[in-house]
């Protein structure tokens, strides 16, 4: 019986989620890609102009004999700030929006908790805007951008924003890290 699942996940960037997940034990791969629009096989350029309705997503394959789903979820809000519409610091549109793209009405389920959860606790000042959406239209992304900050940590975009998410990530996750 296989233990792998799939999540998929919109935090911002897809460079930083990609390249968090990938060094977190139990999971597989964590591929950059776009869901949730109405457009077949966007481009990268069509996405960030921001009328495709996709959002930058990572597809997580993880084992979850070894990981669960709700951790999944737990680093995932770690990752991101849940509590802004359409953005992500300086990236701005809604194809930088928060969404948890269940599988499955279990997956969904445990969204849904754990937001309520965070929201109950006020882990965030203000309230947590992550769509809970079922995956639709799902499409990877050119594959520059597939491990793209392990590829290109010399860019300034990802020297300022991503390496210093990163930092913080692996010092937070440190027990979960391969």
């Amino acid at each position: 019986m296989s233990t792998t699942q799939t999540a998929t996940l919109a935090g911002g960037c897809f460079w930083c989620i990609e390249s968090a997940f990938n060094s977190v034990d139990g999971v597989e791969s964590a591929i950059s890609g776009y869901a949730g629009g109405h457009v077949d096989n966007p481009s990268y350029e069509a996405v960030c102009k921001g009328d495709t309705g996709h959002a930058e997503v990572v597809r997580i394959d993880f084992d979850s004999s070894k990981i669960s789903y709700r951790e999944i979820l737990e680093i995932f809000f770690a990752l991101h700030n849940p509590t802004q519409i359409n953005r992500q610091g300086n990236d701005v549109g809604p194809q930088y929006r928060s969404a948890v793209f269940y599988h499955n009405d279990d997956q969904k389920r445990e969204a849904q908790n754990i937001i309520q959860e965070m929201t109950n606790d006020e882990v965030w000042p203000d309230p947590i805007v992550t769509e809970v959406t079922e995956i639709n239209n799902y499409f990877p992304a050119e594959d520059y951008h597939q491990s793209y900050f392990k590829n290109n940590p010399e860019n300034q975009y990802c020297a300022m924003v991503v390496a210093p998410k990163l930092a913080k990530f692996k010092k937070t996750f440190a027990e979960r890290l391969r």
